[in-house]
């Protein structure tokens, strides 16, 4: 399935396939709908029905296998922390151990990861087609993974093909990057966004597609409850209560946090410069400079967030440097 605002972009890939690369490298901004594009994508790939379409048939052997998540000729390669979240509670119950503290999954894909797609590329076609390997987030990759999977992007068996999701492709390696075809996912127009996320049922959506930056599937989730801690943060922001922004307890209370205040310093530069706030509200300041600077260090506290820091620390810091109002 592709959202309504990926009807060209899905012509483009349409024309990519016809010119038959073995890379592709989808990529923008997290909340754009890039993961359900690729995967539509991969289902097109390996759809089997003999009549040519513009979309999978939804109705062959390959388009059932596929939508089962069980065709043999397709590999999604995710960091285990997010193939958690998909897990069934029973079955992630059953994998368990019986004992002991269960090790917190990884964020990373690792190169065992990657090096096990090696004998799923060079064997043969189950349905006499390709081989689709999916690799989502790319980014996650560790730098051994990446040197892996650089090997088969430069010399790719015959029949395989590569699909990259990424949210943030500078950070792939360049060699990676340029062994691949670039799909640009932009945030669509706030007007296509809005009135889809009104189909949806999404209370407040204005204000959480302003702060999502147009993600029109990052302001849904937030819609529907999963930004409850972020509207107490931005809240608790405009109060002044500091206490309040500082008792988070978790590395993901600290990454909203840090999120939280990448945006309002953003937003405080914009107004001093007699802009528009982008994400939500904020008075000028005198001190653009010292905003713009503290920004800089939020959006590198947003990615120390995720590493074994001190939470209550670390959220102390961080709002101890804030500029004055």
């Amino acid at each position: 399935m592709i959202f309504p605002w990926q009807t060209g972009l899905w012509g483009q890939l349409q024309a990519a396939q016809v010119r038959q690369p073995h890379a592709l490298l989808i990529h923008g901004p997290a909340g754009v709908g890039k993961l359900a594009l690729a995967e539509h994508y991969a289902q097109s790939l390996l759809c089997e029905a003999k009549v040519p379409r513009q979309a999978p048939c939804g109705e062959c052997d390959g388009c059932r296998w596929f939508v089962a998540g069980s065709h043999p000729d397709f590999r999604r390669v995710e960091p285990e922390s997010l193939a958690r979240r998909l897990e069934d509670p029973e079955d992630a119950e059953e994998s368990a151990p019986s004992s002991g503290k269960r090790a917190k999954p990884s964020s990373e894909i690792k190169v065992d990861q990657v090096r096990a797609l090696d004998s799923f590329l060079n064997l043969k076609s189950h349905r006499g087609g390709r081989r689709v390997a999916l690799v989502h987030p790319a980014e996650a990759m560790n730098p051994s993974a990446a040197n892996a999977l650089l090997k088969g992007l430069e010399e790719p068996p015959p029949g395989a093909f590569f699909l990259l999701v990424s949210h943030r492709p500078a950070r792939l390696l360049a060699t990676v990057r340029s062994r691949c075809v670039a799909v640009p996912v932009p945030a669509p127009d706030p007007r296509v966004s809005a009135e889809w996320l009104a189909q949806q049922g999404a209370k407040e959506a204005g204000p959480w597609l302003a702060f999502s930056g147009g993600a029109p599937l990052l302001a849904l989730q937030h819609a529907q409850g999963s930004g409850e801690a972020l509207a107490r943060m931005r809240e608790a922001l405009r109060a002044g209560d500091r206490e309040a922004l500082a008792g988070v307890n978790d590395r993901e209370q600290l990454e909203a946090l840090a999120e939280v205040l990448l945006k309002h310093a953003l937003d405080v530069a914009f107004a001093s410069c007699g802009g528009k706030a982008r994400f939500g509200e904020a008075r000028p300041s005198t001190s653009v400079a010292a905003w713009l600077r503290y920004a800089r260090k939020a959006g590198r506290n947003r990615a120390l967030a995720r590493h074994p820091l001190n939470p209550r620390l670390f959220a102390e810091e961080m709002l101890g440097e804030m500029p004055k109002e």
